[in-house]
C-alpha cells in the first residue's frame, strides 16, 4: 500500500559542494559555507512538514584525507556555526542537536562546543538534528561489535541472546528509530559508508540538485516522492 504519512526520520548525505564552487569559480570553501546555508533552510523545511528526526552527514572518517587546508577550512567553519548558534532560537523552534560518531577524534575546541549546544537544546522537542562527525558506519558498526564481545567475555550476555534489537542498542542511533528516508544530493549513486545498518529498509531519493541549492521546496518534493512508493519490507 502507498504511504500517505510524512517521514519521521530522514537522513541526508549532503554532497556537491565543491562542484557547486568550481562551476561558479569560487573557492570550494565558498561551497561548503553556503552548504551551512542548506542546512538551515533544510531544518527549517523539516520544521514545516512535521519531521521529527534529520541525521546530517557532516564529516566522515575518511574526510580526513582531504587536502590539509580544506580539512582545516571545514573544522572552522563547523566552529563557527556551532558559535552562532541562538539558544533562545532554537528553544523557540524547538530544535535539538547532537553530535553522532567518534567525537574524540575531532578538535577539542568542536568537542566542548557541541557539548555545550546539546546541552542548551536537550529539552527541545520538535526535531531532533543528528550531525553526523568524524562519522563512519563501518567504524560504527565494529565499535558495537567490540562492545558486544565485552559483555560476552564479561560474562554479562550470552551469544545466543544476541538480537538485531540487542546490536542496534549498541549503536550511536540506539535510542531513534531507523531513517525512513535516505536522500543522497549531487546525483551520485553510492552510500559512502553512511548508516549501513539503519537504512536497511530506507527508501532512497537521488537528486541531481547541488547541496548548497538544495532547501525547503526540495525537500519537499522529497517527502512527496517518498509517500507515493510502496514499502513491504520484503513482503
Amino acid at each position: 500500500m502507498k504511504l500517505k504519512t510524512t517521514p519521521t526520520h530522514i537522513a541526508i548525505i549532503m554532497d556537491g559542494n565543491g562542484r557547486w564552487a568550481k562551476k561558479r569559480g569560487l573557492p570550494k570553501i565558498t561551497g561548503h559555507q553556503q552548504g551551512v546555508k542548506a542546512i538551515e533552510n533544510t531544518i527549517e523545511g523539516a520544521l514545516d512538514l512535521g519531521i521529527k528526526i534529520l541525521t546530517l552527514y557532516a564529516f566522515s572518517t575518511e574526510n580526513w584525507k582531504r587536502p590539509e587546508l580544506e580539512v582545516k577550512a571545514l573544522m572552522k567553519l563547523l566552529e563557527t556555526h556551532l558559535e552562532k548558534r541562538n539558544k533562545e532560537d532554537l528553544r523557540k523552534k524547538g530544535v535539538r542537536f547532537r553530535a553522532i560518531g567518534k567525537m574524540s577524534g575531532m578538535p577539542e575546541s568542536i568537542q566542548i562546543k557541541m557539548r555545550k549546544i546539546e546541552e542548551e537544546t536537550k529539552e527541545n522537542k520538535n526535531l531532533l538534528v543528528n550531525l553526523a562527525l568524524n562519522y563512519g558506519s563501518r567504524m560504527e558498526i565494529i565499535e558495537a561489535t567490540k562492545s558486544i564481545a565485552t559483555l560476552v567475555l564479561e560474562k554479562k550476555l550470552k551469544p545466543g541472546d544476541i538480537t538485531e534489537d540487542v546490536f542496534a542498542k549498541h549503536l550511536y542511533t540506539s535510542d531513534i528509530p531507523d531513517p525512513d528516508m535516505l536522500i543522497r544530493t549531487s546525483g551520485e549513486m553510492r552510500l559512502s559508508n553512511f548508516l549501513l545498518w539503519q537504512i536497511s529498509y530506507a527508501e532512497l531519493y537521488v537528486t541531481d540538485v547541488l547541496w548548497p541549492d538544495f532547501g525547503k521546496k526540495e525537500l519537499e518534493t522529497a517527502v512527496n516522492e517518498y509517500k507515493k512508493r510502496d514499502r513491504r519490507y520484503g513482503g
